[in-house]
């Protein structure tokens, strides 16, 4: 793969053609006020890299996936703890970590498998512009 991946920033993959996904991405870049975080989308080579290297699935996932170092969170887990890395207002989500996985994971479940009946989807991924391009690992 000849993108470098960044060892020590987290890494969020998403759906690329999901309206809500995309939309997600768009919340919090700019809100990743230290421009930590860096982006790839699932279909994406380098998505599809990153979730084999973490032993994920690399087709039908549904799920916002955020790589940091050796760990990886998907779902629910993933979103509190993107919300705990931003900080500020949006740590308040730290305590649904101890909501149980299960109960968690089936709300998430239930808005992913409708997220392109309620919200659309894309012909293609979004093309990211301006300095946000640079965290793009496409």
């Amino acid at each position: 793969m000849s993108v470098e991946i960044p060892d020590d920033d987290p890494i969020v993959l998403f759906d690329g053609v999901c309206n809500l996904c995309n939309g997600f991405v768009q919340f919090l870049v700019p809100r990743d006020s230290e421009e930590r975080f860096h982006f790839a989308s699932l279909q994406s080579e380098v998505g599809k890299q990153l979730l084999a290297d973490h032993d994920l699935p690399t087709d039908e996932l549904e799920s916002i996936v955020l790589i940091e170092g050796d760990d990886c969170y998907v779902k629910s887990g993933a979103v509190i703890r993107i919300a705990a890395l931003l900080g500020g207002v949006y740590a308040l989500c730290s305590p649904f970590r101890f909501v149980p996985r299960s109960v968690r994971d089936r709300a998430y479940d239930l808005v992913a498998s409708n997220r392109y009946r309620l919200f659309g989807e894309r012909d293609r991924c979004m093309m990211p512009t301006g300095n946000v391009q640079e965290r793009f690992l496409e």
